[in-house]
């Protein structure tokens, strides 16, 4: 069974360029090797430069792993949709239909 075939709008492809880039920048400036990050992330070289490269098909675990091998990154996943400032927004229309029906 192949791997499926992912279509990402291009803003999301660019996203994910960005992180990949980003992650990139990260372990050099700690000055990790591509091969330690894949050992302690046991995943293989490929991997981290496919995350690196922000690729889609790349499972989500394994950016994780190759975060948490770069120090403990992974914690910085727990940003992700914290602060849902366009549900709040729609929550608070909600709110206010139900509290102050059409006057």
């Amino acid at each position: 069974m192949g791997k499926k075939s992912v279509t990402l709008l291009p803003k999301t492809t660019k996203i994910l360029e960005q992180m990949g880039e980003q992650i990139r920048l990260a372990r050099m400036r700690r000055k990790i090797s591509v091969a330690l990050v894949a050992e302690r992330a046991d995943v293989s070289r490929a991997s981290v430069w496919a995350v690196e490269k922000g690729s889609a098909t790349v499972a989500i675990g394994i950016y994780a792993a190759v975060l948490h091998a770069i120090h403990g990154m992974d914690k910085d996943l727990l940003k992700v949709a914290a602060d849902d400032e366009f549900g709040q927004k729609l929550r608070d229309i909600e709110l206010l239909k139900k509290y102050h029906p059409e006057d």
